[in-house]
């Protein structure tokens, strides 16, 4: 059963709990965009994490009317488990490290500081790619919406929030349409708000849980959403 949550996080009551609750990343999106409508006003940027974050928030950036945009960040995980992350670098320096976690995935200081360089050279790589010649948008004094598919230990958006708040945000607000409880506690005490219809607890938690199809989310289909979106002007819309 959830505790009592901070006052800042914004829930789907009747989607918490539940797995399969939506077809895939793009209705998630939806879901999302009609939770954020409010923030339409605040002109925000939406900031995608790549790789699977980028279809979320593609939705989002066009219901509200925002530009798009990536924050390339990576997990550092061990070399046998590309799924299990101790850390996470961005591309401005900014690194999260759980070292218990790293401990009890049994890594001696030596496999934490080759999982790292990986990480950094992924972020490095995907920075060429995704943002050829280009930066993120100026953050300062903005309003700024930091969107994943979901959060499992949280140490990517923790190293995301640490970022933008370096970039000079104004104000921070994490979506994401799927979230692990304490990982939620852990990114809600960093922002100004979040939003996650469906929360989960659990030892067994997946993100890929929360949904009926998933695929992970290729380069290549980042590269295409990242055009669409810059050949798109952004209209607000009817909410």
């Amino acid at each position: 059963m959830v505790q009592a949550l901070p006052d800042n996080v914004h829930l789907s009551p009747e989607d918490s709990g539940r797995t399969g609750v939506f077809a895939d990343r793009r209705e998630a999106g939806e879901r999302l965009a009609e939770m954020l409508s409010p923030l339409a006003e605040r002109r925000p940027l939406v900031l995608a994490i790549p790789a699977g974050g980028v279809p979320v928030a593609e939705v989002i950036a066009r219901r509200l009317g925002a530009p798009l945009a990536v924050l390339v960040v990576s997990k550092a995980t061990p070399s046998w488990n590309s799924e299990v992350g101790f850390a996470a670098v961005a591309a401005d320096g900014s690194e999260v490290v759980d070292r218990e976690a790293a401990r009890r995935l049994g890594l001696s200081d030596e496999e934490m500081a080759a999982a790292l360089q990986r990480a950094r050279e992924r972020v490095a790589r995907r920075q060429r790619r995704f943002l050829p010649g280009k930066t993120v948008p100026a953050l300062k004094g903005r309003t700024v919406i930091l969107v994943d598919d979901g959060l499992a230990t949280g140490k990517t958006m923790e190293t995301a929030i640490q970022a933008v708040r370096r970039g000079g945000a104004d104000r921070v607000v994490v979506a994401v349409p799927t979230a692990h409880e304490e990982a939620l506690r852990a990114v809600a005490s960093r922002v100004d708000a979040v939003y996650c219809p469906n929360l989960r607890s659990g030892f067994l938690y997946a993100v890929a849980d929360a949904y009926r199809h998933w695929h992970d989310v290729s380069e290549a289909e980042v590269e295409q959403i990242l055009k669409r979106a810059a050949r798109a002007e952004p209209q607000p819309q009817d909410h």
